[in-house]
């Protein structure tokens, strides 16, 4: 497999680890967007969340949660971001979960800004997307 993330796991590309669990690894992003920018992966090449098992799932948000006080105490707050698939942005088709230190001055918006502009749903697509959505 030729994936970044799998060989940086497999420490064939070298990676400034921050911290390694059984089945996740957070290090320094190679092109951070600001200064502390960090992510968190699971070892197990997937791409989207839902792919991973439980196991692996909660052992990386545990990561994330152990992680997103460090990254936080660099500005006071912290983007947490995830492109789940290509078409919601990924550029790496293995999981990784971003943790930017963000600030007023960052220039970077809400994720409101990042969509020219936003829908209006009717009554019944709104009970369309709802019935569709809710367990």
């Amino acid at each position: 497999m030729d994936c970044i993330f799998c060989k940086i796991i497999s420490k064939q590309i070298p990676a400034k680890i921050l911290h390694e669990t059984s089945h996740s690894i957070s290090f320094m992003d190679a092109f951070p967007l600001v200064k502390g920018h960090v992510l968190v992966i699971p070892k197990n090449h997937h791409q989207k969340i839902q792919e991973m098992s439980l196991d692996e799932n909660s052992d990386l948000f545990s990561l994330v949660h152990t992680m997103i006080s460090k990254v936080d105490s660099i500005t006071g707050s912290t983007l947490i971001a995830i492109h789940n698939g290509e078409d919601a942005g990924q550029e790496i088709p293995h999981i990784h979960v971003h943790l930017v230190p963000r600030s007023k001055s960052d220039s970077a918006g809400p994720i409101h800004s990042m969509f020219n502009s936003s829908v209006q749903l009717s009554d019944s697509d709104t009970e369309k997307y709802y019935d569709l959505l809710k367990i």
